[in-house]
């Protein structure tokens, strides 16, 4: 039996109508390819809405089967410094790209708003010097971290986090093809969990394979991430109904028996507020709090003590 491949590769579209939730950025870059008159481009959005994706195939869908020495991909969050500018990329782009005439040869820059400003502007131009035989593709999460100067040579796509009807639609798919039992609650949790990072639901969806069953309880084991459930419980109990002894018990359990991190526990806490049963002015007062305590998580402060003296803050917002 050979190595099993990762879903997210193995599922990864091929073509650019085939990309899941981006419709409003797939039809301009069909209808580039089809020209053949793709644009530098800067494609900006949250990990995993399928910038790379859409870079690979834009590579594929124009050189076809001589994809092979006319696209190059870097990560610039590795190779961040102007020498490699200088050196990888320039060399690559000052070649023509041979065997398609009148073509041209493709760069791809993941995490391109990592690069140093003197490597951006070294990129700056390289991009002016040869675009006449190369186009580059910049993939950033933030796109004010790229200098003026690029932005204003590139058409700028801006890729939003997959809506989970989409994302279920593409799970859904994968279940079927993989024969699994996924139940519509499993669904909803790997979306929770992904927050609209397709390649992170996928992953977690293959995590959870291993079970006869695939629920909702499979997913957030797999993940190790607080059942949302499970903290508002905890929550009412002590700010509703002021029981702090069984809310601090509840706590304990996810802390030790869940095998938690503090931070996981906090950042469910602030989702759960909202659907608490409580005033307007105590939700606003719960939510300064759990600011508080997770920056004293960060800082290193002990995850027992400070989630403790939270649920003392949630009882006595409860009193009041």
């Amino acid at each position: 039996m050979g190595i099993e491949e990762i879903w997210a590769e193995k599922y990864r579209p091929k073509k650019l109508k085939e990309i899941v939730g981006q419709d409003h950025i797939t039809k301009g870059l069909i209808a580039f390819v089809k020209s053949k008159t793709l644009p530098h481009c800067l494609f900006a959005g949250p990990a995993g809405c399928g910038k790379t994706t859409a870079a690979l195939a834009i590579a594929r869908e124009l050189y076809g089967d001589q994809l092979k020495g006319k696209f190059l991909e870097l990560n610039a969050s590795d190779e961040r410094g102007i020498d490699v500018i200088r050196e990888k990329v320039k060399e690559f782009a000052r070649q023509p790209a041979f065997g398609t005439e009148g073509m041209f040869r493709i760069v791809y820059l993941d995490e391109a708003d990592a690069l140093t400003k003197d490597a951006q502007h070294a990129l700056r131009r390289t991009m002016e010097n040869y675009s006449h035989i190369c186009r580059f593709i910049l993939a950033v999460n933030y796109s004010g971290k790229i200098i003026h100067p690029i932005q204003s040579r590139t058409a700028v796509f801006r890729f939003s986090s997959v809506k989970e009807e989409n994302m279920t639609k593409y799970l859904k798919n994968i279940a079927k093809t993989e024969n699994l039992d996924v139940d519509d609650a499993a669904f909803a949790a790997i979306y929770k969990v992904a927050e609209g990072d397709m390649r992170k639901a996928t992953n977690t969806l293959q995590l959870a394979s291993t079970s006869p069953k695939v629920t909702e309880e499979t997913i957030y084991a797999v993940t190790n991430k607080a059942d949302p459930a499970a903290v508002k419980k905890m929550l009412e109990t002590v700010v509703i109904y002021g029981k702090f002894k069984e809310a601090r018990t509840q706590l304990i359990s996810l802390l030790n028996e869940s095998g938690l991190a503090g931070e996981d526990i906090i950042k469910e806490v602030h989702n759960q507020i909202f659907s608490l049963g409580i005033s307007e002015n105590q939700k606003l007062r719960m939510i300064e709090k759990t600011g508080e305590y997770e920056f004293r998580l960060t800082e290193g402060s002990n995850p027992h003590v400070q989630l403790e003296a939270m649920l003392a803050q949630f009882a006595l917002i409860g009193q009041n």
